[in-house]
């Protein structure tokens, strides 16, 4: 297993990819943080599953991007802060995404939320990702 620096980068890359080469599955090494970022994309519909399965060593993230007879829904998914250039919001500053069809992932001091859901609370964090 190869070890890479933004782990993050890399799911977001994997689900870039997969939507690419049309796939409809992407398996990726299970991470807590992973896995949050997953939970609330599928809540959002820009995925259509979540499955957390057992591998030989550790585990294995299953996002099911698409039913096979549909298109995705992601057009875009950037990573926002990046190892070297970390970007952090207060909770007025976070970003609205395509007046609000989009979904901007924050990573909080209550965990990960989505923008919306952060600047109903007044909490602001660390911007993961964007997603339209």
């Amino acid at each position: 297993m190869i070890a890479t620096t933004d782990p993050i980068a890399d799911m977001l890359t994997r689900i870039r990819n997969g939507i690419a080469s049309s796939k409809t599955v992407v398996r990726l090494p299970h991470s807590n943080v992973k896995e949050a970022v997953a939970r609330l994309l599928k809540d959002s519909n820009f995925i259509d599953d979540v499955i957390v399965e057992d591998a030989p060593v550790g585990k294995t993230l299953q996002l099911t991007i698409r039913d096979p007879e549909s298109v995705a829904h992601i057009t875009e998914i950037v990573r926002l802060s990046k190892p070297g250039r970390r970007s952090y919001v207060r909770a007025r500053e976070i970003p609205v995404v395509k007046r609000g069809r989009g979904l901007v992932i924050v990573s909080t001091s209550k965990g990960m939320m989505s923008g919306g859901q952060a600047r109903k609370e007044h909490i602001g964090g660390e911007l993961i990702c964007k997603v339209y």
